[in-house]
C-alpha cells in the first residue's frame, strides 16, 4: 500500500528514541498516521511541526498498518505565526479540532477552506472573523450544520439576530424577543444580510455561537473540552 499526497500536520508524538508518530490531514486521503524515522533529527524537527503545510508519502505493507510516512516541507506555517501569540493559538485551535474528523475520511471542501485561513495567519484585521467561520464549516463537515438561512419560528429571513442554542436554526428579532435571555446572539457577519465592517464584538459573538455548538456535539459526546489555546485567543481577543 503507497500513497502520495499534501497535508497539514496536527500533532506529533515521540515515539522510541529517534521516530516520531505523525497525525497528519491529507487532502485526497483524510487523517492518517504514520511513523517518521528520525522524526526527532535536528533536520527533521522543524518540519513536523503542527500547522506546517507538507508533502507526504506513506507506505504499509497492508491498508489497516500505521506505515511509514516521508515528509517534505511545502510552507512552514508553524515557523511564520511563531513570534506572534495569538495567530499561534489559532493555529493550534484549528490543529486540535481538526483532530475531530474521522480518521481516513477526506473533507477536500474543508481542507481547502483551513488552508486559506492558514494563509491569512499574518494579518489580524482578517483572520479572526475567517477562524469563526471556519468552525462554522467543520460543524457542517460533521453533519452538524447551523441553518442561518431564514427564521425557524417563522420562515422569513429578515431581521435575523438570534439562534437557537438547541436546534441551530436562526431566529428573527421579533419572534425572539420573548427569549431573547435563552437564544445566542447572530453576529450578522455570518448572515447573507451582512454590511459593513466586522467588528471585535461581532468575532466575540461568533466564536460563542460556534463554540457553544462545537462543545455540545462534537466534544462533551467525547467527554472533552474546547481547547485551551482557543480559551486563551479569546481571551486576549476580548481584552
Amino acid at each position: 500500500m503507497q500513497w502520495s499526497d499534501e497535508g497539514i500536520i496536527l500533532s506529533v508524538k515521540p515515539h522510541g528514541e529517534t521516530a516520531a508518530i505523525v497525525d497528519l490531514w491529507t487532502r485526497a486521503h483524510g487523517r492518517h498516521m504514520g511513523l517518521v524515522h528520525g522524526g526527532r533529527s535536528r533536520r527533521l524537527r522543524p518540519i513536523l511541526q503542527p500547522g506546517n503545510h507538507v508533502d507526504a508519502e506513506w507506505k504499509a505493507r497492508l491498508a489497516d498498518q500505521l506505515g511509514t510516512m516521508s515528509l517534505e516541507m511545502r510552507r512552514a506555517f508553524a515557523a511564520e505565526t511563531l513570534d506572534d501569540a495569538q495567530a499561534l493559538m489559532a493555529l493550534s485551535s484549528i490543529t486540535t479540532l481538526t483532530r475531530l474528523l474521522p480518521e481516513r475520511d477526506p473533507h477536500p471542501n474543508l481542507y481547502e477552506i483551513t488552508l486559506f485561513v492558514l494563509g491569512f495567519l499574518n494579518d489580524l484585521t482578517v483572520w479572526p472573523a475567517l477562524l469563526v467561520r471556519w468552525e462554522m464549516a467543520l460543524l457542517d463537515e460533521l453533519g452538524f450544520g447551523l441553518d442561518l438561512s431564514q427564521c425557524a419560528a417563522t420562515g422569513s429571513n429578515d431581521q435575523l439576530i438570534y439562534v437557537s442554542p438547541k436546534s441551530g436554526r436562526a431566529v428573527s428579532a421579533s419572534a425572539g424577543e420573548p427569549y431573547r435571555d435563552k437564544l445566542l446572539a447572530l453576529p450578522q457577519f455570518l448572515t447573507k444580510q451582512r454590511s459593513g465592517p466586522v467588528t471585535a464584538q461581532d468575532v466575540n459573538l461568533g466564536f460563542v455561537l460556534t463554540g457553544h455548538f462545537i462543545e455540545k456535539h462534537l466534544l462533551l459526546p467525547r467527554g472533552q473540552s474546547l481547547p485551551q489555546s482557543r480559551a486563551r485567543l479569546l481571551a486576549q481577543l476580548a481584552a
